[in-house]
């Protein structure tokens, strides 16, 4: 099962003769040994919405991506036979769940094993926006390098620095773990409430959203997309920071309003930023915040290593063969 690729259908019956990209499987259930017939969109790219609307008809599973849109619509199409949705990423807010739950269908989904991943990858993304490092790189490029300069290329370090996390929840908590050796004064965080057991690791602080914005050096943003996230890092918010604050998001793209963090960016209300994520993606190449110099944007890889990936791939399969056999999934979605 290592070469299957999704979004890919599973359908036991055998009427469908006529598929492209055909594999038969055979997993244990109940004893017996059952078939597993696999259409499966063999490329990296993300499937055509027509090519998805007329080849999930009939399908029993489902496997796709967090860029496979699945509304009412591909519901429809799929039709009744449909039991079982895997998506291979943390994230659900590309599935219609609440459409998803009035047609009984379960859903299996890869959270923990992106976690490290994730978290390094802020890091990174941190330590690139707030030292200026691909603005670095580029002057060597460009041969802006001529010389030694007392003031040239400096930006923030972590030492006796104030972070705040925004989602203290796994990402968040290694980063948190990830960024404390650098000699981080002070942690303080935000959600959905108080986590004492887990922030006394860090020696985090529960503080509303305006005190963390006031008070943090560094932002770093890891929580669900939800209604109450959504667009909660806006003009008040930036307004509030530091002008030598450093923002990062490596959550969702929609957490974030895009157009006043380019003005907080372009008018020296913040001092930079690093965004992993983005509304749409992807981004266009003309878009304002990409003619910053002190805006870092990455193409969504922060579970993007080889390990990482693999696993998930084989967790998402996991999760839909559990799911056709009617038994537990090793990470269910409860609706």
């Amino acid at each position: 099962m290592g070469d299957m690729a999704p979004p890919a259908g599973c359908d036991h019956r055998e009427d469908q003769q006529h598929l492209e990209h055909r594999k038969d499987l055979q997993f244990p259930s109940g004893g017996t040994v059952r078939r597993c017939r696999v259409l499966q969109w063999d490329s990296e790219e993300p499937v055509p919405r027509a090519e998805l609307l007329s080849r999930v008809a009939g399908v029993r599973g489902l496997l796709c991506l967090l860029s496979d849109r699945i509304d009412r619509e591909v519901l429809d199409a799929a039709g009744p036979d449909l039991k079982v949705i895997s998506t291979m990423s943390v994230g659900f807010d590309h599935l219609a769940l609440d459409e998803i739950k009035k047609r009984g269908i379960r859903v299996g989904y890869t959270p923990d094993v992106l976690t490290d991943a994730t978290a390094e990858l802020s890091v990174a993304l941190l330590l690139s926006a707030c030292r200026r490092l691909p603005e670095a790189a580029e002057q060597v490029r460009s041969g802006g390098w001529t010389t030694w300069k007392p003031l040239w290329m400096c930006g923030y370090g972590l030492s006796d620095s104030t972070v705040g996390i925004i989602g203290l929840g796994r990402i968040g908590q290694a980063v948190a773990r990830r960024l404390k050796p650098f000699g981080v004064r002070k942690f303080l965080y935000t959600g959905s409430g108080p986590k004492p057991e887990t922030a006394a690791e860090f020696g985090a602080e529960f503080v509303p959203l305006t005190r963390l914005a006031e008070e943090s050096d560094f932002v770093v943003v890891t929580c669900a997309l939800t209604p109450a996230t959504q667009g909660m890092c806006n003009k008040d918010f930036f307004s509030r920071m530091k002008k030598t604050s450093v923002f990062v998001n490596t959550s969702r793209g929609t957490v974030v309003n895009q157009e006043d963090l380019y003005n907080a960016l372009a008018q020296g209300q913040i001092a930079a930023a690093g965004l992993d994520v983005t509304t749409p993606e992807p981004l266009p190449t003309d878009h304002p915040l990409l003619s910053l110099k002190n805006c870092v944007i990455l193409p969504h890889i922060g579970s993007a290593t080889y390990a990482t990936r693999n696993t998930m791939a084989v967790l998402a399969a996991n999760n839909l063969l559990a799911g056709l056999r009617g038994e537990p999934m090793p990470h269910e979605l409860k609706l």
